[in-house]
């Protein structure tokens, strides 16, 4: 199982929300930088980063995406504001290595597919749902698509990678949705990232026993609760 940890950029700092509220935010670090370096020196070999600024729109942190980028040797995927295949292409030339598209994935597939057909695996869809139902634009409007039917237009596609967030669960350090996620991985047959909640290491051994392809854990690891390089050594295969 792959771990993922998390670094949230908002204005350029690291931040965590809950349930993602934006009004409801921790600034952990203002350096996006120094944070991912120092999670690739606990062992991490790929490192999960989301612009929130770009999921709502409006976003500045460009700049530092591509210096984490430049600094660390460890992969990275992120997402947040992914529209246009010109969004696509500018992360992929700054040697990411999976880049997530969200809102697009409802309003416009076809991007992804031609995406996909593209840039192949480098392609990862996020799926962030609220009582089953996908969430869009920064997670501040809910559409009328479930998540098992996004899951599988986007496997009809040719996508083969999922980051499934259960929104309810994110920043609130209550465990993440275990039936869900087994749901996705079982109907779908798709590599499944289960995002949202992860607070233990009781949690990860729970990720880990539903075939789950990866796990991202954020707030765990800025508030102490889990110890990264203790995590990867029981958990990463």
């Amino acid at each position: 199982m792959q771990l993922y940890p998390a670094i949230d950029i908002k204005d350029g700092k690291c931040v965590r929300l809950k349930q993602g509220d934006f009004s409801r935010q921790t600034v952990f670090y203002d350096d996006p930088v120094g944070q991912a370096k120092k999670w690739e020196d606990a062992g991490a070999t790929y490192i999960h980063i989301v612009d929130l600024d770009g999921a709502r729109g409006t976003s500045n942190n460009f700049e530092a995406i591509r210096q984490i980028a430049k600094t660390v040797s460890a992969k990275i995927q992120t997402g947040g504001g992914i529209r246009t295949l010109a969004d696509v292409e500018a992360k992929i030339e700054l040697g990411i290595s999976r880049v997530i598209i969200g809102t697009a994935a409802i309003e416009n597939p076809e991007m992804v597919a031609e995406a996909f057909s593209k840039f192949g695996d480098k392609i990862a869809v996020g799926v962030d749902a609220v009582n089953g139902m996908v969430a869009v634009h920064g997670w501040e409007t809910t559409s009328e698509t479930t998540a098992l039917d996004l899951c599988l237009k986007m496997k009809s596609l040719g996508v083969k990678t999922i980051i499934y967030t259960d929104i309810s669960r994110d920043g609130m350090m209550t465990g993440p949705n275990i039936e869900a996620t087994k749901h996705l991985i079982d109907q779908t047959g798709l590599d499944i990232i289960a995002s949202g909640g992860v607070s233990c290491m009781e949690d990860l051994q729970r990720v880990s026993e539903i075939n789950a392809e990866g796990v991202i854990i954020g707030k765990a690891l800025y508030e102490n609760a889990i110890d990264l390089k203790e995590a990867i050594v029981e958990f990463q295969n």
